[in-house]
């Protein structure tokens, strides 16, 4: 497993985290912090996801739920949730520029790891959709 990979997987953590405590993301920092060691040089990137999701989050729920058919952030599973909301942070707001398809296989593989057999689907056609949009 490559090292932006874990720290993504340690990012969705947090994230979801903080959701499921209805906490706000940016105080998840001591849960974070726990996987510092294994994560090594990547540690920065996750710590930018969790940040940068966090301060963008309203931009982002507006985002998701304009490309969400039929679905509110609310009816959302937590996990597919959080996945979208990192995705979006980092395909619009990240400063690292990774490329958008890469963005997106890892969104579906973060999906089929942690939560249910139709979520990379969903995943991938919302986000997919995001992609299109916002190359008009």
């Amino acid at each position: 497993m490559s090292n932006r990979r874990q720290a993504r997987e340690c990012a969705l953590q947090s994230l979801y985290y903080a959701d499921s405590a209805n906490l706000a993301p940016e105080v998840t920092a001591a849960y974070m912090a726990q996987f510092k060691g294994e994560l090594a040089e990547c540690f920065p990137f996750c710590e930018e996801l969790v940040h940068g999701t966090a301060a963008h989050l309203a931009q982002i729920d507006a985002l998701v739920s304009a490309y969400a058919k039929n679905w509110t952030i609310s009816r959302m599973s937590a996990v597919d949730r959080s996945i979208l909301r990192m995705a979006t942070y980092e395909m619009i707001f990240s400063p690292q520029k990774t490329p958008i398809p890469a963005i997106i296989d890892e969104a579906i593989e973060l999906a089929k790891k942690f939560s249910t057999e139709n979520s990379g689907k969903f995943i991938n056609g919302l986000l997919d959709q995001l992609k299109k949009e916002r190359k008009k």
